[in-house]
């Protein structure tokens, strides 16, 4: 089976909801997540803490504040292993619908290690 990832930018970028939608959308994007576990397709997800400052590690071992250019990283995301890409665009379809934005599917490559 194949991992997904399933995203989108965070509140006020993708994800543009009032005060009053905003707990409407987290009971039903949970709800999504409760069905993707019970269907055994779930792996893991979550959000960015966008109020912590990411760092760049470089090879040597340095820490510092800079990030790679033009990225920035932000809203939430689910990992989850299914059959089929068709399969992954149906539970993306169930997240965007949960959470009132689109969300961007991306397939993970294999790894034999990992």
């Amino acid at each position: 089976m194949t991992k997904y990832l399933i995203s989108f930018p965070g509140r006020g970028q993708a994800m543009n909801l009032t005060d009053e939608e905003f707990p409407v959308v987290v009971e039903e994007s949970h709800a999504v997540i409760e069905e993707a576990k019970a269907a055994g397709v779930y792996v893991f997800g979550g959000g960015i803490a966008e109020d912590v400052d990411p760092v760049l590690v470089q090879a040597d071992g340095a820490v510092g504040t800079d990030t790679y250019p033009g990225v920035d990283i932000t809203g939430g995301f689910t990992v989850l292993e299914v059959p089929t890409r068709a399969e992954a665009e149906e539970w993306a379809r169930k997240i965007a619908a949960a959470c009132r934005c689109p969300q961007e599917l991306r397939e993970f490559m294999y790894d034999p290690a990992s």
